[in-house]
């Protein structure tokens, strides 16, 4: 049986090796991560939801958009003029968008944020389009 070896062109071959078993938490994130709403989304009496995760927001600084099956969610948390020692807070904005899913009816979205938790419910139309067979035209 044949093992495969790594190429060894870094002068401490263990170090590379070393990095990769670290914890995640000890991993820097990546600016996606900073500044992505967190989410997740579930079927629920004939309902989508989408629930996304804005701790220490209010409603006013959140935006909820529905456009050609896109639910896209902005919140913008503004940073407070405070001298400040230490800090982990994200400012700025942050957004999400979902695909929404076949037979989602765009007029009958409602939303609402409690205890940090934006909660979206999309209503979805009872009856389901289906796919149309498209004739192909020979050309000329």
């Amino acid at each position: 049986m044949v093992t495969p070896t790594r190429r060894q062109r870094f002068p401490f071959p263990d170090i590379p090796d070393w990095f990769e078993t670290l914890p995640a938490r000890f991993a820097m994130p990546t600016m996606g991560d900073l500044y992505t709403v967190r989410i997740e989304a579930y079927m629920e009496d004939e309902r989508y939801i989408v629930r996304a995760e804005l701790p220490g927001m209010s409603p006013e600084d959140i935006d909820v958009f529905v456009n050609d099956g896109i639910l896209t969610v902005q919140a913008e948390r503004t940073e407070r003029d405070v001298a400040k020692s230490h800090s982990e807070i994200r400012y700025g904005v942050m957004s999400r968008s979902v695909t929404l899913p076949p037979g989602a009816d765009e007029n009958d979205v409602t939303a609402d944020y409690t205890d940090g938790m934006l909660t979206i419910r999309v209503g979805m139309r009872s009856e389901r389009t289906e796919g149309k067979h498209v004739e192909i035209q020979r050309g000329h």
